[in-house]
């Protein structure tokens, strides 16, 4: 999970382990509990902002797969911009 400013104040460690258990259901099971997070999350947000975070989460796969192409070879390979650069933290 990234970290940053935003973040801070968050339950990295109860948070890593709500990740890990879940890494361990189907990927059926990890489908239906994202989309039955789905609604929770939207209520607490305006269009505008589950729109950016739907932008958000696109990112991150085009981030991961990107990734997945350069085994090894680290963030200065990618064709996909990541949250540091997106947000200016990068450098």
């Amino acid at each position: 999970m990234t970290t940053s400013s935003e973040t801070d104040g968050l339950d990295h460690p109860a948070l890593r382990e709500i990740v890990d258990k879940v890494r361990g259901l189907s990927l059926e099971n990890r489908v239906t509990l994202l989309k039955g997070l789905i609604p929770s999350v939207a209520d607490g947000m305006s269009p505008l902002q589950f729109e950016a975070f739907a932008r958000e989460l696109r990112t991150k796969g085009e981030r991961f797969y990107d990734a997945k192409e350069h085994p090894g070879q680290g963030r200065a390979t990618r064709n996909v911009k990541g949250e540091r650069e997106l947000e200016g933290r990068d450098g």
